[in-house]
């Protein structure tokens, strides 16, 4: 059995993706509608800008000193007066992908990683997904901790096959 799957193998196609314009309550529906823990911002010419993530969010909600709400998903619960605090949580809902997410160069990998070598890079960076980009740079898809999982799983499972067969 080949158990050395590529990082392309096992990657998710055609990943939801943001722009660095899009507004934050519409970056915030997308993770929370489709289940996913961070989406890649993608720039007019297709490069990878960064990417948002759960993390980003619950900084942005704890770190705004202003705003006392708190994001559940797609839901808010004022905690206090909300006439009082309705101007401010308008302007941080008027917040663009880019006013939030983090700047710092996203660590990436390449289709022809393989698994093995793309899980040392999460852990090694310390980061839980990794944008999977063609040689062009543009994204292909991403690859987070639970597809490398559910590969192992799956070998594991060709592995014991094989030995019972």
């Amino acid at each position: 059995a080949n158990t050395t799957n590529l990082a392309a193998d096992v990657t998710p196609r055609d990943p939801f993706t943001a722009s660095p314009a899009t507004p934050l309550p519409e970056a915030i529906q997308l993770l929370a509608k489709n289940r996913i823990s961070g989406l890649p911002v993608i720039d007019s010419e297709g490069i990878l800008r960064g990417v948002l993530s759960e993390s980003d969010l619950m900084w942005q909600v704890t770190g705004a000193p202003l705003p006392a709400y708190i994001m559940l998903l797609d839901s808010v619960i004022y905690l206090e007066n909300p006439a009082r605090y309705n101007e401010e949580v308008h302007k941080a809902l008027g917040q663009t992908v880019t006013e939030v997410m983090s700047h710092d160069k996203p660590v990436t990998t390449g289709p022809q990683v393989s698994l093995k070598e793309a899980a040392q890079l999460m852990h090694q960076k310390k980061v839980t997904r990794l944008p999977v980009l063609d040689d062009a740079g543009t994204l292909v898809g991403i690859l987070n901790q639970g597809d490398i999982v559910r590969a192992l799983a799956e070998s594991y499972q060709d592995a014991s096959a094989d030995v019972a067969g």
